[in-house]
């Protein structure tokens, strides 16, 4: 690793942990007289049906999309490998020829 690459490195870690120390130390933010009824509703909402079959369509919608995108990827690289192999054989034959 090149001394670029370890800085980088150092960098990232640094800033990770001087994220996690300001995370840390800010204040917590004042309780409401509200805050114990939202976390009631929210075991309730977790589970409800309509919130997983919510989650079970957008991950479809998803895997889907990745699908989809992977065969457009591979299409494109499939065509951008054949134009290069046919350069390639091209400059291959132009040297052959006197």
């Amino acid at each position: 690793m090149g001394w670029r690459t370890k800085f980088v490195s150092l960098l990232i870690v640094y800033a990770a942990g001087f994220t996690t120390a300001v995370y840390c130390l800010a204040p917590a933010p004042e309780p409401t007289s509200r805050q114990p009824l939202e976390l009631a509703q929210l075991g309730s909402a977790l589970n409800s049906q309509k919130l997983v079959s919510s989650f079970n369509s957008g991950m479809h919608k998803c895997i889907a999309f990745s699908k989809e995108a992977a065969i457009e990827t591979a299409k494109l690289i499939r065509t951008k490998m054949d134009e290069a192999a046919e350069s390639q054989a091209k400059q291959v034959r132009g040297r052959e020829r006197p």
